[in-house]
């Protein structure tokens, strides 16, 4: 009973870390809620028994990836974003389809979902195993994922200059 409590409490921080995500109006607000939510679902992964799984979620995702996100919103400068009114029609269609969407998935999750027990060892993804794939098997699909995380942060670079002093540039000489 305590296992499923502490899971629903961090499903509901994860949910509201989600929410809080999408009503910030400052990103660094937001990259905040996104930290939120990635410890509490690491939280569920370490209840579901994935340590590793929980692991590489606090060091890829909340760490890094993460810092890579405030990094390149600190360097757009990027401020408080301007709210405009929404589309008329995505409040029609887009309210009942995301309430048919979310009755179809707890449908499928409450009639189709196996909660048979597992004996432990039974399923893949032993760290060894996991870390001969990433880094002999599918090592080049690793590196160019780094590769293009470089390139869209050489990316942000020039979208974050400034047409100002490039101007101000030609103007001087």
């Amino acid at each position: 009973m305590l296992h499923l409590s502490i899971f629903l409490f961090f499903g509901a921080i994860c949910a509201a870390g989600a929410v809080n995500l999408l009503v910030q109006r400052h990103p660094i607000n937001s990259a905040l809620s996104l930290i939120a939510v990635m410890v509490s679902l690491a939280v569920e992964y370490l209840l579901l028994g994935a340590e590793f799984v929980a692991a590489v979620q606090v060091i890829i995702y909340a760490g890094a990836i993460m810092v890579l996100f405030v990094f390149v919103i600190m360097l757009l400068n990027a401020g408080v974003e301007e709210r405009i009114e929404g589309s008329r029609v995505a409040m029609i269609l887009g309210i009942p389809g995301m309430l048919v969407g979310s009755a179809l998935v707890a449908w499928v999750l409450l009639e189709r979902s196996g909660t048979s027990s597992v004996a432990v060892g039974s399923l893949p993804g032993y760290p060894k195993e996991i870390a001969g794939l990433l880094f002999h098997d599918f090592l080049l699909p690793f590196e160019v994922t780094s590769v293009l995380v470089l390139i869209a942060i050489m990316g942000a670079v020039v979208l974050a200059s400034h047409p100002d002093s490039e101007t101000q540039q030609k103007k001087e000489s």
